[in-house]
């Protein structure tokens, strides 16, 4: 008899497409999600602060002289993405997506096809050197000028906290003064939004192919170890750098209270 094809694995890529309203995903992954939801209701509002943060740390780097970017992990392209942003604020802006999930990648080379000053590498974040030594990025990216490294909701899929940090240094040791590093990062949370943590993230880890590691806010500060910090430090995602002058951080918001955020610049 033949053997049976084995079943599609919904991927990290993919399931953040759907929680943002995207169309690039398949049964698969819109189940995932659906589990996410049921365990923790809110996970789609959790994507949509992290799109936001995005937004928002593109627009800064850019005031802040910034026209390099290399995004890491960075998955399928979306309304609101990097290149977008930083072009529409700065045009000829350099920006390199990273992702190891090749139909991230080819979508993202398709978009980016017109676009001289962006693209798209299949790569993975894991491995610095290759990333670094591509000709996609020495082609595009000069780092003997301030480049931003964006690790956006991506670095708790390395689940080993000695590589995670390693990886980090290795990326931050190419950049010269004046460059960026910006993070958002899943923080263990407590109470209720702990209960909803642990179980929405067991059911992740069930379903998707890359699993997650949820850590303290100890190690994700010690990721901007070398790094000054920009205002307002390491806070929770909704809360870095809000467009809207009137926002008030709801403690009561359980998306809000298991992410955290920041802006890191090389001195």
């Amino acid at each position: 008899m033949p053997e049976s094809p084995e079943r599609p694995v919904a991927t990290a890529a993919r399931v953040y497409d759907y929680m943002l309203g995207g169309t690039h995903n398949s049964a698969v992954d819109r189940e995932a999600a659906a589990h996410m939801v049921r365990s923790f209701p809110l996970a789609a509002v959790g994507a949509r602060y992290n799109r936001e943060f995005l937004g928002r740390v593109v627009r800064f780097l850019t005031g802040a002289g910034v026209r390099q970017f290399l995004d890491l992990g960075s998955g399928i392209p979306t309304v609101g993405n990097v290149h977008e942003i930083a072009q529409a604020e700065a045009p000829g802006a350099r920006v390199v997506y990273v992702d190891y999930e090749r139909d991230a990648v080819e979508l993202g080379q398709r978009i980016l096809s017109d676009n001289p000053d962006a693209t798209a590498l299949l790569a993975d974040l894991r491995e610095p050197d290759a990333v670094l030594g591509s000709p996609e990025v020495t082609g595009l990216l000069d780092f003997s000028r301030p480049v931003a490294v964006l690790m956006i909701s991506v670095l708790h899929f390395v689940p080993d906290d000695a590589q995670a940090l390693d990886l980090v240094r290795r990326y931050l040791s190419r950049l010269t003064s004046g460059s960026y590093f910006a993070l958002s990062h899943l923080v263990r949370a407590e109470g209720r939004a702990g209960s909803l943590q642990r179980e929405t993230s067991h059911v992740y880890n069930s379903t998707v192919a890359e699993n997650l590691a949820i850590r303290e806010p100890g190690q994700i500060a010690a990721f901007f170890a070398g790094l000054e910090l920009v205002e307002p430090g390491l806070v929770a995602v909704p809360d870095w750098r809000p467009d809207d002058p009137d926002y008030v951080p709801d403690e009561e918001d359980v998306p809000r209270r298991v992410g955290l955020a920041g802006v890191g610049r090389v001195p």
